[in-house]
C-alpha cells in the first residue's frame, strides 16, 4: 500500500513535511499532540492557545462519485462532518473540550458542483454543531471562504480550521505518557448514542488507497474528473466493487461505508476529564499513521499494543480487495481502534465504562514500556509487527 500510495501522488508518513518544518517554532510543549502557544488572545500566563486545521481530504471525492451515482445529495453532510471533527477530535488529545471557533474553507469547481451541494455542506456543518451543543460541546461557526477555483480543483475540497483557549493546568501533554501506564482503545465503528447511523469506522484517512483499490475500473471510466491522469492506469479504480454493493456483516452499502462521517469522542473525552480530572495521562487520535501515530510523540517508551478491538468489516474488505500486508494496513488506517487513553491500570475501567455509557466500545489495548528508543509493538490476529 505504501508504494502504491506514493504513486498515486499520497505519503503516508510524510517525512518531507516533516523536515520542512522542522526548524519552525514548536510552542511550549512540543511533543504535545496539538501545537500550544501562549495566550495571544488574552494575554494571560495561566492560559493558552490552540489551533488547528484539516479537512476532509479526498472523502469528498468519494462523496461525490455516490451522489453522481444515486443522487443522494445529504452524503456532503458527512463530509462537512469530517472536515470538523479532524480538528476537533486532534484538539481534544491536548484536554481542549468546549468553546470552540470554526472557520470553514470550500474550494470548487463549478462545472462540477452547483450550489445545491454547497447549501448541503453548509446544512450539515451547522447540524453537526447543534448535535454537538446539545451534548455540551460548544462550537462557534464563525463565517469562512467559498472559492471557484476550477483551474486548480477537479471537483471539490472542504477544510475547517478550529481554535481554542484554555487554562494550561488542563491540558492533557504527551509528554506524562511513561512506563507501566496502560492503553484503553476506543473504537471507530459502531453506532454511538449521539450518532443517527451505524458507522464504518473509516474516519477520513488512507481514502485515496481505499477508493482506488475498492472500486470498479467503471469510475475511471465514467467519472475522470475524480482522478489525476497522470497515475498509471493500473492503479487507478482497480477494485471490483460499486458504491451501492452490500457490505457484509454491516447495514451499509461499500459507498455508506467508506463515507461514514467521522466519529468524534468529544462527548466522551468531555466527561472522563469531569469525572477523573488530571488522571489521563496522554490521549492520541490514530488517524494519519494510524497506530504508528504515537511515535512522534513519546521519547524512550515501546507500545505494546497486544489487545486491539476487532478489526471492523469495512476494513477487512479493504485489505481484502487490495491485498495489502497487514503491517501497512495498520500503518495507514485505524482498522476499528481508533483513540488511545493512557491511564493509571486502576482508571482503565472507568474510562471503559464512560464510553460504553455513550454506545462507544473500549477495552484496554495494551501497555507502556521504557525503551532504548521509540517502538510501536502490534500483536495481533494478523501478526506482530514493529514499527520504530
Amino acid at each position: 500500500m505504501d508504494d502504491k500510495y506514493l504513486q498515486r501522488g499520497v505519503s503516508a508518513s510524510k517525512e518531507d513535511v516533516h523536515a520542512a518544518v522542522k526548524h519552525l517554532y514548536h510552542g511550549l510543549y512540543p511533543k504535545a499532540f496539538c501545537k500550544i502557544y501562549p495566550d495571544y488572545l488574552g494575554g494571560d500566563e495561566q492560559w493558552c492557545n490552540v489551533m488547528s486545521a484539516d479537512g476532509s481530504g479526498t472523502k469528498s471525492i468519494l462523496a461525490y462519485l455516490y451522489w453522481r451515482e444515486t443522487g443522494d445529495i445529504s452524503v456532503w453532510r458527512g463530509i462537512a462532518q469530517d472536515a470538523i471533527v479532524m480538528n476537533l477530535d486532534d484538539l481534544l488529545c491536548i484536554g481542549a473540550t468546549d468553546r470552540f471557533l470554526l472557520t470553514s474553507v470550500i474550494n470548487r469547481n463549478k462545472n462540477y458542483i452547483p450550489g445545491e451541494v454547497i447549501a448541503e455542506i453548509i446544512a450539515g456543518t451547522q447540524e453537526f454543531l447543534d448535535l454537538m451543543n446539545e451534548t455540551g460541546v460548544q462550537i462557534q461557526l464563525m463565517g469562512g471562504e467559498t472559492a471557484d477555483l476550477g483551474d486548480i480543483v477537479k471537483t471539490v475540497t472542504v477544510d475547517a480550521a478550529m481554535t481554542v483557549r484554555l487554562k494550561r493546568s488542563e491540558l492533557v501533554l504527551t509528554q506524562n505518557i511513561k512506563p507501566g501506564q496502560v492503553i484503553v482503545g476506543l473504537s471507530s465503528y459502531g453506532q454511538a448514542s449521539y450518532e443517527r447511523q451505524y458507522n464504518s469506522g473509516i474516519s477520513s484517512n488512507g481514502l485515496t488507497s481505499a477508493r482506488h483499490d475498492v472500486l470498479s475500473k467503471y469510475y475511471a471510466e465514467k467519472y475522470p474528473e475524480t482522478f489525476d491522469q497522470n497515475i498509471d492506469a493500473a492503479l487507478v479504480y482497480s477494485g471490483s466493487k460499486r458504491v451501492t454493493d452490500p457490505l457484509d456483516g454491516t447495514p451499509l452499502n461499500v459507498g455508506q461505508a467508506l463515507l461514514s462521517p467521522t466519529r468524534t469522542y468529544a462527548p466522551v473525552i468531555q466527561k472522563l476529564l469531569r469525572e477523573i480530572p488530571g488522571r489521563i495521562h496522554g490521549l492520541i487520535n490514530c488517524t494519519g499513521g494510524a497506530h504508528t501515530k504515537v511515535l512522534h510523540y513519546i521519547e524512550g517508551l515501546r507500545i505494546v499494543k497486544d489487545n486491539l478491538l476487532p478489526v471492523a468489516p469495512l476494513f477487512d474488505m479493504i485489505q481484502s480487495e487490495s491485498g495489502t500486508g497487514w503491517k501497512e494496513m495498520y500503518k495507514v488506517l485505524n482498522c476499528g481502534t481508533r483513540l488511545e487513553i493512557y491511564i493509571d491500570e486502576q482508571d482503565a475501567q472507568t474510562v471503559i465504562d464512560i464510553a460504553r455509557s455513550f454506545g462507544v466500545d473500549g477495552q484496554v489495548i495494551g501497555h507502556v514500556e521504557a525503551s532504548a528508543g521509540n517502538q510501536v509493538v502490534l500483536e495481533t490476529p494478523h501478526g506482530a509487527f514493529l514499527y520504530e
